[in-house]
């Protein structure tokens, strides 16, 4: 009683059923009692779910104002932070680290952001990254349509994010195609990062050869994940 979210999934945008599908597909992700950010929130659906599974509070913060849907914005779980661009974000920006970070941003790369994310990430955070390949690929190679149907290109985008996380210290967790593609047609992936934890070894397999350069290691897994490209 009294939550004002307690009707169930009536979402307050389209991509709320987004983060259901990358949270059915990777159903280890716990949120229950976890401080999360919601990055690029808008009119909150990412927030919205959080909540319903139990997160304690959720930081959304978007560059632009007045978006965030008003049940959303009412919930006092929600600590909302508008006009904020996420790449000048701080921990104290949203009153301190979170457990984990998922986000829904346009308009930019995401290899731009991965250092505000990880900088507000506790050690051992988790992060959903939506990585939508038109902002990834660059101007010359995005269609006229702005829709990316190239199968490779999907799948050097992801490569790109990936090997940009995994170049700035986080472990590579899981990989999976959205439930829904935006609303132009373009195909979106959830990569799941994990930040290390405060007692992890420079280098955890116990051996001393370095590591793979982080690219090397990025086409590989990637390409091993069996995701439907097409």
């Amino acid at each position: 009683p009294g939550d004002p979210l307690e009707s169930g999934p009536r979402y307050v945008s389209r991509a709320a059923h987004k983060l259901v599908s990358a949270l059915e597909a990777f159903p280890d992700v716990g949120v229950a009692g976890r401080r999360a950010l919601d990055a690029g929130a808008s009119t909150g659906g990412f927030t919205q779910v959080l909540l319903e599974r139990g997160a304690e509070r959720v930081a959304a913060v978007d560059v632009g104002h007045n978006q965030l849907a008003p049940p959303v914005r009412a919930d006092p779980r929600v600590l909302v932070r508008e006009g904020l661009n996420i790449r000048d974000l701080t921990a104290e920006d949203i009153d301190g680290p979170v457990d984990l970070v998922v986000s829904d941003l346009s308009f930019i790369s995401l290899r731009l952001v991965l250092a505000p994310l990880a900088s507000v990430c506790r050690p051992g955070a988790e992060l959903l990254l939506m990585v939508k390949p038109q902002f990834e690929v660059g101007r010359r190679a995005l269609p006229r349509s702005g829709v990316v149907t190239d199968p490779d290109a999907r799948r050097h985008a992801v490569v790109g994010v990936t090997a940009a996380a995994l170049g700035r210290g986080s472990h590579r967790a899981g990989l999976a195609r959205s439930g829904l593609a935006d609303q132009d047609g373009n195909a979106e992936f959830f990569l799941r990062l994990r930040r290390p934890d405060a007692t992890a070894a420079d280098n955890p397999a116990g051996g001393t050869s370095p590591a793979p350069p982080a690219g090397e290691r990025a086409a590989g897994w990637v390409r091993g994940a069996h995701i439907d490209w097409s």
